[in-house]
């Protein structure tokens, strides 16, 4: 899949269909490459850009509230997520998250448990080219936990769901050593839980952050913080294994 981009236009298409827009109709190439400019039959034209993370989440196909890239990227960031890591992801949704750490080369199971969801989610990430990294499966993933802490211990758990502090309790039984846990909620409630849960059974470094961004405006009156909203998303709990 690539995007054709103009000004603040997007279109994501694959080589040989057709965009059919008021600027005209062009038709994809097969051997289309980044940065090449296409024309429409009325000669407006369209560059040609690979999709990356902040264009498949703006792309893909929701099935509720995604993960924001600011949140991804502090998973990834605070937890060192890399290539060749074992992901046991939660939550799914409409799988933003775990299509950034199969991108990252990580190999994620996630689990979801509304099967119209959970099929959403695959077609996205066959759209973020990573189907052969991350295994949706429909599920809950706290019936699986006895067969899962019989397998090869994971390296990352990312958990989006009511039930986490449950997960995060046989944490011991599914990391590796310095492997760690991520939990995300929307509401603090669970968020304290989560942290309980997790000092209960002995993990180290709990720490916990509410993520915020603000954007900032700059025009001929001055420079501040946009005014409009208070850019809360969620609250991060990160926890290790020892």
């Amino acid at each position: 899949m690539i995007l054709l981009v103009r000004g603040d236009r997007e279109y994501l298409r694959a080589p040989g269909e057709e965009l059919q827009t008021d600027l005209g109709v062009l038709t994809v190439p097969e051997d289309v490459e980044p940065g090449q400019r296409l024309e429409t039959h009325l000669g407006e034209e369209f560059v040609v850009r690979e999709p990356r993370g902040p264009d498949l989440f703006d792309h893909f196909e929701r099935t509720g509230a995604p993960m924001m890239p600011r949140d991804v990227g502090l998973v990834i960031g605070m937890t060192g997520a890399a290539a060749d890591d074992r992901v046991l992801d939660a939550g799914t949704g409409t799988g933003v998250l775990a299509a950034y750490l199969g991108r990252v080369g990580a190999s994620v199971r996630t689990y979801e448990q509304d099967a119209e969801f959970a099929e959403v989610a695959r077609e996205n990430m066959r759209l973020a080219g990573v189907e052969d990294r991350v295994d949706v499966r429909t599920g809950d993933v706290t019936t699986e936990l006895g067969d899962l802490a019989d397998e090869a211990a994971f390296d990352l758990l990312t958990l989006d769901t009511a039930d986490a502090p449950t997960v995060v309790r046989r944490v011991p039984d599914l990391l590796v050593s310095g492997g760690f846990v991520v939990v995300y909620s929307p509401f603090v409630e669970g968020t304290r839980d989560a942290v309980d849960a997790a000092e209960a059974v002995g993990l180290t470094d709990v720490t916990t952050h509410e993520t915020i961004q603000r954007r900032m405006q700059f025009d001929d009156r001055g420079s501040r913080p946009d005014t409009r909203g208070v850019g809360h998303t969620g609250y991060l709990t990160v926890a290790r294994l020892l």
